[in-house]
């Protein structure tokens, strides 16, 4: 993603952190994906359904839709 961003957090996480404490910044190589890979569960998830904007809805009233739903 960043070029450089883990090792800025983990020196920023070790000046914050207390001298005590040991600090480790996990980056997984496929964060580039995680975005789509958190989608793809939430929207599997039954419970999350009920949330889903249809086609007819949105075809209805655009992009608004997600304010009347939801906000």
């Amino acid at each position: 993603m960043l070029r450089g961003i883990v090792d800025r957090m983990q020196y920023e996480m070790t000046i914050l952190a207390p001298s005590t404490m040991k600090t480790r910044i996990v980056a997984p190589h496929e964060r580039e994906y995680s975005v789509w890979i958190g989608g793809s569960i939430l929207s599997s998830l039954s419970t999350f359904q009920t949330m889903w904007i249809t086609k007819q809805e949105y075809n209805e009233f655009g992009p608004s839709i997600v304010h009347r739903k939801y906000f």
